[in-house]
């Protein structure tokens, strides 16, 4: 209909409409928007770059991650909704006894960055542990502790309180091996009896998402997330 110069000027000079009342600059509108100039109804098309879905879901404990299970489990495929000519791709995963966030997209070049080992991608944990740390032990898990596949160690690690025996710890590490945030504990002599997952790279878990339930990102959201992986990208 114009440069954007000119239709600024159309907006501003009240001639857009949006759904039957004058348009204001910079207001978003989508395609189910009824947009009209000086009275004319206009037609909106959809950008040929279609975005991903990204839903993030908080996985309960007792659900495995996976897309059945021989045994009958829950998993946490089972609560999520359809996706026409299309699927979701878990991306990383979380053990049967570990709650917390879980990121699941229909994309397999976004679960692909976001997994590589190469991104350095951070997960955070709350953890709660039988005993409490020494300064010691805490130097231990920030400088590597051995494991049987190899030296691990916390990027962050932070007491966060707790009540008699049980301490509350928040962690952040940047891998995704086979049950290592409880293995670094277990190799100290200290039990695990809660771990939740927090955060994974630049998505949180909402405070407002229950167990079970699970949200899906806006397109805007969606935008954002792929933006600061290209910078992230460039920077490396």
């Amino acid at each position: 209909m114009g440069s954007r110069r000119l239709m600024d000027a159309a907006v501003a000079a009240r001639r857009v409409t949006v759904n039957g009342r004058v348009a204001t600059l910079g207001e978003r509108v989508s395609s189910i928007d009824r947009i009209a100039l000086d009275g004319l109804p206009i037609r909106v098309v959809r950008s040929p770059e279609r975005l991903p879905r990204v839903l993030i879901y908080y996985k309960p404990a007792g659900e495995i991650s996976t897309l059945r299970d021989p045994h009958g489990r829950p998993t946490v495929f089972d609560r999520l909704p359809a996706v026409r000519n299309g699927r979701w791709i878990q991306i990383g995963r979380l053990d049967f006894n570990t709650s917390g966030l879980l990121v699941f997209t229909t994309s397999g070049e976004l679960a692909n960055r976001l997994m590589h080992p190469s991104g350095g991608i951070e997960r955070e944990y709350a953890v709660r542990v039988l005993g409490e740390l020494s300064p010691e032990q805490t130097e231990r898990l920030r400088r590597g502790i051995m494991l049987d596949d190899g030296s691990a160690k916390f990027e962050v690690i932070e007491a966060r309180g707790g009540r008699g025996a049980n301490r509350w710890y928040q962690v952040m590490i940047t891998e995704g091996r086979n049950r290592e945030v409880r293995r670094m504990f277990e190799a100290l002599g200290l039990g695990v009896s809660r771990l939740i997952r927090t955060r994974f790279g630049p998505l949180a878990l909402p405070s407002t998402l229950h167990r079970g339930k699970w949200v899906e990102l806006r397109p805007s959201a969606v935008a954002t997330l792929l933006r600061g992986l290209d910078a992230g990208k460039q920077t490396r």
